[in-house]
This record gives structure tokens, sequence and C-alpha cells, in this order.
């Protein structure tokens, strides 16, 4: 696009998708540029590494995704292609949501691959639904719903349909039957109608907003989201005011609308130095990609915006959650 080559993760690279392939996890990164300051000001594009054990990463020179001279590029540019999150099919085509941010209006889009690297870009989520009249709605962070198949991690259906949890200000559930045109759940009025929402005095009093893929499970629909708490009086006083952590939610396996379960404190909450240093100095840990992988859970998020990290949660060696701090 600036018909120059680009330094295009001179700055910072945070918030991963990932996803198992050949054998090896591969982790998807938001990298952004230093063609400003200040969050949301850069370009961002998305970066691939690869890694046999989850931790040791080797990275492609290049970026795979990012924006281009192509039908996409009104809402590519200039802000770029952000936070993605990715699944599989069972017949191995990749798709992915991400953040297309063209520093007017993010738009949750989505694309597809069969090799991580050669990319179809697909448009706006919610382009055909209802006559498009969501189209062009601030909307984010697409959480495809996955199963396990033995040791694979596919993307499931419920009911015959694809289900997607999407937002940030909400929780939301849409509904495809081809993983590209999706149909967001509207009340009897015609508004989005949402299914999570933040709660005054709570780590996730400001936003609710989706993580990596959902899991069905024998006990239902598991839902990992990033919470961030507010900067007043309504928020949890055992967190720093602005903190992202992160948290886990529980809905019906037959149907993705009905909440059974909530967890009222984060399982992952900013505790080292580099989850609190960088762009986003509040503290975060911005879960987005969560693979299963030898037998145990990756989970790879962004520190502060300015890093990527991963936690490991092994089945048979399980260990607390984030211990409670007192409060502030």
């Amino acid at each position: 696009m600036c018909r120059d080559s680009v330094a295009w993760k001179e700055s910072d690279t945070f918030n991963p998708a990932a996803v198992v392939k050949d054998g090896a996890i591969c982790v998807l990164y938001r990298a952004e540029d230093n063609s400003a300051k200040g969050i949301g000001l850069r370009t961002s594009r998305i970066g691939l590494a690869e890694s046999s054990d989850g931790i040791t990463m080797r990275y492609r020179s290049e970026p795979v995704f990012f924006p281009a001279d192509d039908d996409q590029k009104e809402l590519d540019w200039p802000g770029g292609c952000e936070d993605p999150r990715v699944a599989v099919t069972e017949d191995g085509t990749y798709v992915m949501t991400y953040t297309s941010w063209n520093r007017r209006v993010p738009r949750l889009c989505v694309a597809t691959s069969r090799d991580l690297i050669h990319w179809v870009k697909h448009g706006p989520a919610f382009a055909k639904a209802y006559d498009g009249r969501f189209r062009d709605m601030a909307c984010k962070s697409g959480s495809l719903l996955t199963r396990l198949d033995g040791d694979r991690q596919v993307i499931a259906r419920v009911g015959g349909r694809y289900v997607m949890y999407w937002g940030e200000a909400m929780i939301n559930v849409a509904y495809s039957d081809n993983l590209i045109d999706w149909t967001p759940e509207v009340d009897e009025n015609g508004a989005l109608k949402g299914v999570v929402f933040p709660r005054e005095g709570y780590f996730d009093s400001a936003l609710t907003e989706c993580g990596p893929p959902a899991l069905l499970t024998d006990r239902g629909i598991v839902l990992l989201y990033n919470g961030k708490n507010r900067t007043d009086e309504g928020r949890d006083m055992r967190y720093p005011a602005g903190t992202y952590a992160a948290g886990q939610l529980l809905f019906d396996a037959e149907n993705p609308e009905v909440l059974l379960d909530r967890l009222d404190v984060p399982f992952f909450r900013p505790m080292d130095d580099f989850e609190k240093t960088g762009q986003y100095v509040q503290g975060t840990v911005f879960i987005e990609g969560l693979v299963y992988f030898g037998g145990k859970w990756y989970l790879y998020y962004g520190c502060a915006d300015s890093r990527v990290g991963v936690a490991v949660y092994d089945p048979a060696d399980p260990v607390p959650g984030d211990p409670l701090p007192d409060s502030i």
C-alpha cells in the first residue's frame, strides 16, 4: 500500500491466534509498524510463527495477512488487519476472523486459507444479514465454536449450523451455513440480542470481549473471554482500573444462547512485569489463541499490547488459577 519497504513489526507484537497444522503449533500474531504513536494509530499486519514444542518459535520474515490493493482496501487501510482468531474445518480449511480497521469503523471480517499463508478475504461477516443492516456496524472479536475430534480441534456445528460468539461491549451469537456469511441474533425489536454483558463491580465491568475459539464439551460450550475493568466507581476494586483479565463462560450445548454459568473472578490476570509494561501499562492479558497439542492446552495471549505470551494447562497436572489480590 505504501509502495515502499515497511518494518512491519518494528514496534509491537501482540494479540495472537493459534492453530495446529502438520504436527506444529502455528501462531498468527498481530504486528505493528512504527508509523505513528498511540494505540490504534499505527498499521497492523499479521505474521506467522511455528513451533514444534509450543514455546520456541520459527518466524516467517514477511507478513501473511495485510492491507493490500484489493477489494477490501477501503476497510483495511490505513489501520490494518488486527486481532485474529483462527480455527480449522474437518477438511482442512482454515477460517480466520479479524478486525479490519480503516481508522473510522472497526469491522469484524472473515478470511479463509488452505495453508495459513495464502488467504482469501471475504469481507465483513454480517454484510448480507438483514439486507446489510449490520455491515458497517463497529464490531470485533469473532470466536468460532470448535470441538475435539480425538486430538484434533475442529470447527463444530450445533443443530446443523456453525456458531460464532462475537462482540466486546457485550457478547452476541451469530449463525452461519458456510462460515463466511453470518447472521447475528436479534430480539423481537430487531436489536442485537446479546447473551453476556459487563457487570458493575466485577473484573469485566467495562467490556466482555470474546477470546479464542469456543469449545464444545460434554458439559456444555466453554467460552474464554477478555474482561476489562472500569475506571470509575463501578470497577472491581481488587484490580487496577482499566485492567484486562480473562474469564470463563459456560453455555448450553444444544442452545448456544443459554448461559449456564460464569466465573465471578478471572482465572488469568496480569501479574508479571511484561504484562504490565508496554503500550498498555494498566495491565493486559488478552487471550485469543487456544490449541490442544500433545495432551495439553496452550493459551496464547497479548501482553500489554506489546508482546506475545503463552500459558500451558496440563490436565494431568492441574494447578490453581491466579490468586485473588486484596483490594487496592
